[in-house]
């Protein structure tokens, strides 16, 4: 073989790997990420450091084809610190332009939570910032997780920020 062709074998994976990796890029479906929405919270035990809540959720699919979940991760942050996280294995599908009602256990440490709100109270603050972040698990081909974040702030005294 000649130099110039055996230049040119060297540079032929490379460049099928980027082919395959355009190719796969064009097969994947888009999806824009779903909308998440606490429903209820009731506590289901717990002591002093750890508690147990069941969480309702909804999620909203924006997309026009179903979104089959077969999992989820969520985390909430107060002030900045984690506060809760939970993980749920349930699937189920989300109708294309519709949604879907779930429940999650959340494990929550609300003394940190209490600590935060004692310290904004402290500071005469009329609210807490928080932020609602995870990753929905999709089952299908070439998916990968869809990440949500959604953040607010909590009234302190009492009026919707």
């Amino acid at each position: 073989m000649r130099a110039g062709e055996m230049l040119m074998l060297k540079r032929l994976p490379p460049v099928a790997f980027a082919l395959c990796v355009a190719a796969c890029s064009l097969v994947s479906p888009k999806f824009e990420k779903p909308n998440l929405y606490v429903l209820s919270v009731a506590m289901t035990g717990g002591n002093f450091l750890q508690q147990n809540f069941d969480v309702k959720f909804r999620i909203q699919n924006p997309n026009d084809r179903a979104l089959p979940v077969s999992g989820l991760h969520a985390e909430l942050n107060i002030g900045g610190d984690q506060i809760a996280s939970g993980v749920s294995n349930h699937a189920f599908v989300v109708p294309a332009f519709g949604d879907s009602e779930f429940d999650m256990t959340i494990t929550a440490n609300m003394a940190v939570g209490l600590l935060k709100l004692a310290d904004k109270l402290n500071k005469h603050l009329d609210s807490i910032d928080y932020d609602l972040i995870g990753a929905v698990s999709i089952d299908l081909p070439f998916m990968r997780n869809l990440p949500f974040h959604q953040n607010g702030s909590l009234p302190l005294n009492g009026h919707p920020n």
